[in-house]
Formats: structure tokens, sequence, C-alpha cells
């Protein structure tokens, strides 16, 4: 009888050593599992940062580049211009009477003139109108003169034309206003 018991027990801690190793075999198996997803993710987060740091490099270069080349259709537009300019300094070597050649060379810095602030304009500069009344912002009085024909603070003279980019201005108009 003790030998059949002794079996029993026997056959009983085996069976519960058996369950004991698959349920340790199964943790085992979903640590794994967890420890390969881990794995994943990890790998995944890697490529995603190393992909988001070449694409803000890339972003970052462009705009450098954007910058640094920002200029460049107004620099072509005036190309043309600076053709027309040397065409009038190549008009003076001719043989011509001088009277006909400086009229000639007049009207072809007129012309160039309306083209250069025709590119201008194309880009946003535009002249300060002299016909506007003084305001500080884009006038500079340089001299007040007195003036039977002109109210006090209205603009006389201008020395030198002012301009704007959009709505800042690039250089104040130098005029002289009536006393």
């Amino acid at each position: 009888m003790s030998t059949e018991i002794n079996e029993e027990n026997i056959s009983e801690e085996q069976t519960i050593l058996n369950e004991n190793e698959e349920s340790v075999a199964e943790p085992l198996t979903e640590l794994e599992t967890v420890q390969a997803q881990l794995a994943s993710l990890e790998d995944k987060y890697a490529r995603v940062h190393a992909d988001f740091d070449n694409i803000k490099k890339r972003l970052e270069r462009e705009k450098y580049q954007a910058l640094e080349y920002s200029n460049e259709k107004f620099a072509k537009d005036l190309i043309p211009v600076v053709d027309s300019l040397s065409m009038a300094i190549g008009a003076t070597a001719s043989e011509a009477d001088a009277d006909m050649l400086l009229e000639k060379l007049k009207e072809g810095v007129e012309l160039t003139m309306k083209q250069l602030l025709s590119v201008l304009e194309k880009h946003g500069v535009t002249p300060v109108d002299e016909s506007e009344p003084f305001n500080p912002d884009v006038h500079n009085a340089v001299q007040k003169v007195d003036s039977d024909a002109h109210e006090s603070g209205d603009i006389v003279n201008t020395f030198q034309k002012g301009f704007r980019y959009k709505e800042r201005t690039l250089r104040d108009a130098m005029v002289v206003i009536a006393n």
C-alpha cells in the first residue's frame, strides 16, 4: 500500500510539475513576444526619428536656398535695362551729328528710365507721389522757402525722389516746403 501511495504521489507530483512547466512556458513565450514587439517598435521609432531629422535638414537647406535666390526674378527683370544702357553707351561711338545724337541719346535714356521704373513697380517698388501733401513719414524737408503760390507746409520742389517697397519707405523724398 505504501508503494501505491508513493506511486500515486509521484504521479500527482509529475502532473503538477507538468502543469507548472506549461504555465512557466506560456509566460516565457508571452515575454518573448512582448520583447519582440518592443524591439520592433524601437526600430520603427528609430526609423521615423531618422526620417524626421532628414526632412528637417532638407527643409532647412531649401529655406536657405530660397532666401539666397529670392532676388533672382528681380535680377532677371533688370537685365533688359542693362542692355538698354549698354546700347545707349554704344550709340555715342557713332559718327552722327552731335545734336541728333544728343536727341537720340536723351530719348533712349528716357525709355530706359521708363523700363526701369516698370521693372521696379512690377516688384513692388514705387516712387513717392510728388503731388501728395507733405508727410514726414515719406518726405524729408531739407529747406523752407517763402512762396505766394503755395500754402504753408505744401511741397514746392522735389530735390530727390523717394521710393516705397509695398508699404515701407525705402528712401524719403527730399523736398522743399513752403514757409
